[in-house]
């Protein structure tokens, strides 16, 4: 009998260890979450009704999809309505457009845009791989984000501390053909948008120009806050994203529509990625690239918003066997340490984007 109840002890301790340790599924909707980049641009509640249920917040960012100045204004407007309806679950991040890049004031109005965004409660700016991939100045010459007219911008940004988030260059699925990309996510995407399919477009500069260009600029402005969307476009091995966040120490990235490579790491070797996400947890924030354009079927977004969320949840705080229609094989739950989920789920939305500061809610 003795025995018996040993047993049941050790057990009863194991048990009470793990819960101290690791959150569980049933923690999910009872942990503060934020995820850094999705796009609101409705006036429908619908998206943030969800993400009070699962207990998220949110950073909403505007995007310079070379469509203009008035495009630019009209997503921060929504940005700006949805954050007045809802103060405690949106933040802000702007954008400006480089369609007067030619034009000789175009620096002077663009940071005079930028500051009057900042004076409403804008807290970050975003740049999108337009630049590098598709906008061109009068002489026909693509711009990189390396080049010096943007100095001036980022100098402001660096001297007033606000972080630049940037969609530079896209996967390095993005130079191959479509049957031999890692992922299904991007199979589906440059098939949708053969455009920005690169390995069509051998005229245009290559992926490790891409990434070297960005590192360039990163190399003139050692101490901006830059936050590299969609793993830095570095997401396809721990490895090459490690010498970055190295060599960068004021430089994060975010999570965004990237977590098919991930998984896709994780099956050749969890063990590597675990311990990169442990390392790094400082350097790492949670974000979905999650969208809502005021079209969908509300109650189909609201499923996919929320499936979205708890799947990721599961691979961080598990180590179930799971599955996801992002890859074709299975994969492991990384089951990371509670105070490295709460890093990644939200303490380093508040650390490096300044997000929600405590005297605003939580």
């Amino acid at each position: 009998m003795k025995i018996i109840y040993g047993f049941l002890f050790l057990v009863l301790v194991i048990s009470c260890t793990e819960k101290k340790k690791y959150y569980s599924m049933e923690d999910f909707a009872n942990v503060d979450k934020i995820d850094v980049h999705t796009h609101v641009m409705t006036d429908r509640d619908g998206f943030v009704n969800q993400a009070m249920k699962d207990n998220f917040r949110m950073l909403n960012i505007v995007v310079d999809l070379s469509q203009g100045e008035e495009f630019i204004k009209k997503q921060y407007n929504y940005c700006k309505a949805q954050k007045k309806e809802h103060p405690g679950e949106f933040e802000i991040a702007t954008s400006f457009s480089i369609e007067d890049w030619d034009k000789p004031d175009f620096t002077k109005n663009t940071i005079a845009w930028l500051d009057s965004c900042f004076a409403e409660g804008a807290i970050a700016v975003k740049v999108w791989k337009n630049i590098g991939m598709v906008f061109r100045d009068r002489n026909n010459q693509l711009i990189m984000v390396d080049n010096p007219k943007l100095d001036t911008i980022f100098d402001h940004l660096e001297s007033e501390n606000i972080p630049l988030i940037g969609h530079l260059g896209e996967p390095k699925n993005c130079w191959l053909p479509l049957d031999e990309m890692t992922t299904n996510n991007d199979r589906k995407y440059f098939a949708e948008h053969p455009q920005y399919h690169m390995y069509k477009h051998p005229e245009l500069p290559s992926y490790e120009e891409q990434i070297a260009a960005r590192d360039r600029m990163l190399e003139k402005h050692p101490d901006l806050v830059f936050i590299g969307a969609h793993v830095g476009s570095l997401e396809w091995s721990v490895d090459e994203l490690a010498k970055r966040l190295d060599k960068f120490p004021n430089m994060g990235v975010d999570l965004a529509a990237r977590m098919g490579q991930i998984f896709y790491q994780t099956i050749e070797s969890r063990e590597e990625v675990r311990k990169f996400f442990i390392k790094y947890q400082d350097r790492i924030l949670y974000a979905t690239d999650l969208q809502d354009g005021g079209d969908e079927d509300l109650n189909e977004l609201q499923k996919e918003v929320h499936e979205r969320w708890f799947q990721d949840w599961q691979f961080f705080v598990t180590d179930d066997i799971m599955n996801s229609d992002l890859v074709n094989q299975k994969f492991q739950g990384l089951k990371l340490p509670k105070e490295v989920v709460d890093k990644i789920f939200s303490q380093n939305a508040k650390k490096w984007l300044k997000m929600f500061p405590t005297n605003q809610n939580g």
